[in-house]
């Protein structure tokens, strides 16, 4: 993974009130739109708000609102600063990481409709998430998850054509369709706190394997595992990664939004802004890092200061490895 970032050395500056334990969903009434909750032996509690949105039983509804983006506790890199305000539209978000089965169904489909994604992709296990795939291979995947499913694709080709193959660095979204996509940095980032203001990860301030896929350190004073090095229940068989909702969700029912595999978002990497935004959807166009586009979460192979909510990271958008995956988000106003 190559990286430009800058360990910082600043002070604690704050914790999060009113954040529950990993697994543990806040409570509210739901509206008569939102959909049922989860079964008592999978989750706890109902909805976050009243204001999120009806999802399918795959995914999770992220209310809209404002949150503050980027690194309040000091830990991180120059590039997640500075912590700024952010305002994100609701929107649905896929409660796992893609994994290798769903990948496969999805590529077998968009074989016989011209996709050139047949030979894309592997996966430790079915129910494991899908890696070795790049950020062109992911987006031209959700176009086929779109189209599969009756809804209308996001990305297009500068022509207007729904995009299907090879690696063009200009596709445009269609914000306003009804389709899968990557996640926006800020969508990313906002779901992952799970209703959390500033906490280091999904589950708090500390981390340790119970919770996550990664490789602990003893150096990472806020790694508080019993077990060191990678996690030692999957450490068996490369690439070590864990089947996807092995470990508790967050407070809006996501796994593994720390750990397990990288997750690719839409942006271009580039600077943050310093002001108040809405919707922000990266870079323009590519900025002095270069083509990169951004990646997040960790991964079974990095330590945990990589797995912090906060933490940024990218790379170039043709590369894929063992430790990069996706998940998709739609719009919340869908059939």
């Amino acid at each position: 993974m190559k990286t430009a970032m800058r360990i910082m050395g600043l002070a604690l500056t704050a914790l999060c009130a009113g954040c529950l334990a990993p697994g543990t969903r806040k409570t509210a009434a739901a509206a008569p739109e939102t959909r049922k909750t989860a079964s008592a032996t999978t989750e706890t509690g109902t909805v976050v708000s009243a204001d999120r949105p009806p999802c399918s039983t795959s995914m999770e509804g992220i209310d809209a609102g404002s949150f503050q983006m980027g690194d309040a506790s000091g830990d991180g890199w120059d590039a997640e600063l500075p912590v700024h305000t952010v305002y994100v539209g609701a929107f649905c978000m896929d409660k796992t990481e893609v994994t290798w089965r769903l990948w496969q169904d999805v590529c077998n489909w968009g074989a016989s409709q011209g996709y050139d994604l047949s030979d894309v992709g592997r996966g430790k296990a079915e129910n494991h998430p899908v890696y070795s795939v790049n950020w062109y291979d992911s987006v031209k995947w959700c176009n086929a998850r779109s189209q599969r499913e009756g809804l209308t694709p996001c990305y297009r080709t500068r022509d207007g054509a729904v995009y299907q193959t090879g690696e063009q660095a200009d596709i445009l979204c269609e914000w306003m369709a009804d389709g899968y996509r990557l996640p926006t940095e800020a969508e990313w980032e906002k779901a992952a706190r799970g209703g959390c203001a500033c906490q280091r990860f999904p589950g708090g301030d500390t981390i340790q394997h119970s919770q996550a896929n990664y490789v602990s350190s003893p150096d990472v004073r806020y790694d508080v595992s019993p077990t060191r090095e990678c996690h030692p229940t999957y450490a068996t068989d490369w690439p070590y990664t864990s089947p996807v909702g092995a470990f508790p969700a967050n407070g809006y029912g996501l796994h593994d939004m720390s750990g397990n595999v990288w997750e690719w978002c839409w942006d271009r990497f580039g600077p943050y802004a310093s002001d108040r935004v809405t919707d922000p959807r990266g870079a323009s166009a590519p900025t002095v890092q270069g083509g990169y586009r951004v990646v997040r979460g960790g991964g079974w192979i990095h330590p945990a200061r990589y797995a912090r909510v906060a933490g940024r990271n990218f790379d170039w958008p043709d590369v894929r490895n063992g430790n990069i995956g996706f998940r998709t988000v739609r719009r919340w106003a869908y059939k």
